[in-house]
């Protein structure tokens, strides 16, 4: 789970309604809370709903959500699209490196492949200065320190330890921002079903995605009051898992544990943070990929007949197409556009399950 930037959009538009400042902060922290309570319903909802997501469904958002990940794993492969020096050779083969050394990696350390990349892709950066110079010459002659080059000074800034504090933001409730809110916490709850059937290799139970959901929900509504965004199930763990088949409670909970640890202890946190982009691409890009094949292997998980593949192709090329070009909504409402320009993945959602509601199924 992680802070979901599908929010992003809706929330710009709550806080230019209710003025921007600390109130317009409040009322979206309010409307999370009431958001987390809401999902946690749908939550306990799920298994009457659960018709509306058969393999074909889940399996088109499971492969909308890798599509839509791609592009942004090359992006931090090149360094990141904001980096002036992106795209560079340095980046590029830092970022090969990872790669190489993930596939590289065998036996019982195959299942630590990814955090050994990143470990190797920091040691190399680390090594780099010694050999390269750190900086660059931009096009209108200005000088740069170059994107893979580690930030020794924000560690050293970073306190030693901090606690969160609760409720930094009074919450206001106001049906301008819930509302709004409301159909985003659906559209997330739909991904993490998707994230859930694509992170498993068997078919996820009632129970199973009923608790998924209903974590996503409690865990928004405990964020909301420390004055952060709503969380959602994170479609990048989807492919970790897909990788290394590790879905041991257990495990996952050490990573849980280690992610407050970085909460408490800010150095720590400094320390992460300063993960070069193309360090984070290297493993990203076959993460990334690995969803997309999750998605396919949910699709064929029945024989595919011709309602099946209108579904799919319907949603990823109306509804991904889309999402993926935003600016064919421009003449819509702005909650459309909120809802489904930030992503490939919403519309595409929504286009599957409406397509499955509607086209008869054939006969046996």
């Amino acid at each position: 789970m992680g802070t979901s930037s599908g929010f992003i959009g809706v929330f710009q538009s709550v806080a230019h309604v209710m003025g921007g400042g600390v109130l317009g902060y409040g009322a979206i922290m309010g409307a999370s809370i009431i958001g987390g309570l809401f999902e946690t319903v749908l939550g306990f909802l799920l298994k009457p709903l659960r018709r509306f997501f058969p393999s074909v469904v889940t399996g088109t958002v499971v492969l909308s959500i890798g599509l839509s990940l791609i592009g942004v794993g090359v992006a931090s492969f090149g360094g990141g699209s904001s980096a002036k020096d992106y795209g560079s050779v340095e980046n590029l083969l830092i970022g090969l490196f990872v790669l190489v050394v993930i596939h590289g990696t065998k036996g019982m350390l195959s299942n630590s492949a990814v955090l050994i990349g990143i470990i190797c892709g920091y040691v190399l950066c680390m090594i780099l200065p010694l050999f390269i110079s750190t900086t660059g010459v931009a096009s209108d002659g200005t000088e740069f320190v170059k994107s893979w080059v580690l930030n020794w000074d924000k560690v050293a800034q970073a306190k030693w330890f901090a606690l969160p504090k609760l409720m930094p933001v009074k919450p206001v409730f106001d049906l301008r921002a819930i509302l709004p809110v409301l159909i985003m916490f659906i559209v997330t709850a739909v991904e993490t079903v998707g994230d859930m059937e694509g992170g498993m290799s068997r078919e996820a139970t009632d129970q199973e995605l009923s608790g998924g959901v209903i974590c996503d929900g409690i865990g928004s509504s405990i964020a909301a009051l420390f004055g952060v965004l709503p969380n959602t199930s994170f479609s990048q763990n989807v492919g970790l898992v897909t990788m290394t088949k590790i879905v041991n409670r257990f495990a996952l909970a050490c990573g849980a544990i280690f992610l407050i640890i970085c909460g408490l202890f800010p150095k720590l946190a400094a320390l992460v943070s300063i993960m070069p982009q193309s360090v984070l691409g290297g493993a990203a890009v076959i993460m990334f990929s690995s969803i997309v094949m999750s998605g396919i292997q949910l699709i064929t998980k029945e024989p595919l007949t011709a309602r099946s593949m209108t579904i799919v192709s319907v949603a990823l090329g109306l509804g991904y197409g889309i999402g993926a070009n935003s600016a064919i909504l421009m003449q819509l409402p702005q909650a459309i556009q909120m809802i489904c320009g930030e992503s490939g993945i919403v519309p595409a959602a929504f286009v599957a399950i409406i397509l499955n509601i509607l086209l008869p199924k054939e006969k046996q």
